[in-house]
């Protein structure tokens, strides 16, 4: 897992919680569902689903990988439309390549974010770069979808390109557990990534026996997604493995603890508490915002495909 690595006997070490803190506790887990997206590549899916509808004011979630592409295998998700919300995409292991209709795109590769926020509207292309079409190779990411409010709904498009360097490290008090923060505020610490929604974004590596606990912003959600191992959440220890995401209750503060290497994901958001009218690429307020989407789309009121690469599909 190249996803950035350091020393984390070097790190800023985050406080020393009280033990008479108010924990979060596991109040749901959801197991990932598998689904095939793009071109034919699988995704495990703790939500949107039938245990899990949303996570306000998180979306979909979906973990792509860890796979190791056979020459030829690799897929993605050429030319679609977006419309009213943002796509986070973090790479752990691999490349993808994204372009979109404003201009922004790149590769995004091991330990890098690409934040797309679709706003008003937006095209963009992601596929695997033409070296791993050709070779094959590990990939392994997860891609966010963060609401906006209705007074961002239609807001100008906008790309940031997060590279590994610029997540924020820090270690748990235990110096056992690397956190890599990449949007969000974090015990006084903040990440690179600018949220146009209040959210949290952590990749954690967690040691075997290593904890990490962590205050958490009292009006945020805050959910556990297991990437790879096994451990446990909460101060009754509810147990966690890969594939899995934890839904945690309320409180000032979360903890967890790895069994094995432990790699997971510590999200969490303000609730937008808005109504969501969502149809394939658009997440609007009403239907009627669903119906003029489409229809902007099909009038090329979301953008142009880029000149070179007209050759491409759009779905």
């Amino acid at each position: 897992m190249p996803a950035v690595t350091a020393d984390t006997l070097t790190l800023p070490r985050l406080p020393r919680l009280p033990e008479t803190t108010a924990w979060r506790r596991a109040a749901k887990v959801v197991k990932a569902q598998k689904f095939l997206e793009g071109e034919g590549f699988q995704v495990r899916r703790p939500f949107p689903g039938v245990d899990l509808a949303m996570a306000d004011p998180f979306l979909l979630l979906d973990h792509m990988g860890a796979v190791e592409y056979a020459p030829g295998e690799a897929k993605g998700a050429p030319w679609h439309p977006h419309r009213g919300f943002e796509t986070v995409t973090y790479m752990i292991d691999g490349a993808m390549q994204h372009t979109d209709s404003i201009g922004g795109g790149g590769l995004i590769t091991d330990g890098a974010t690409q934040w797309m926020t679709a706003g008003a509207g937006i095209l963009h292309n992601e596929v695997p770069p033409q070296d791993m079409v050709a070779k094959g190779g590990l990939f392994h990411g997860v891609q966010l979808w963060v609401n906006l409010p209705r007074t961002l709904k239609l807001a100008q498009p906008r790309y940031q390109d997060i590279g590994a360097a610029d997540a924020r490290l820090l270690s748990s008090d235990d110096g056992g557990v690397l956190v890599r923060l990449i949007a969000g505020d974090l015990a006084g610490h903040a990440g690179p990534g600018a949220t146009q929604t209040p959210i949290t974004y952590v990749h954690a590596s967690v040691a075997a026996g290593a904890r990490l606990a962590v205050p958490w912003p009292k009006e945020f959600n805050a959910l556990v997604y297991v990437l790879s191992g096994s451990g446990v959440v909460g101060q009754e220890d509810r147990p966690l493995e890969e594939g899995h995401l934890a839904v945690l209750g309320p409180g000032d503060a979360l903890t967890l603890r790895g069994r094995s290497a432990w790699e997971v994901l510590v999200l969490g958001g303000r609730p937008i508490n808005e109504p969501v009218a969502r149809y394939g690429p658009f997440v609007m307020n009403t239907r009627q915002e669903i119906i003029q989407a489409f229809e902007d789309y099909q009038a090329g009121r979301l953008g142009q495909i880029p000149a070179a690469h007209l050759g491409s599909t759009v779905e």
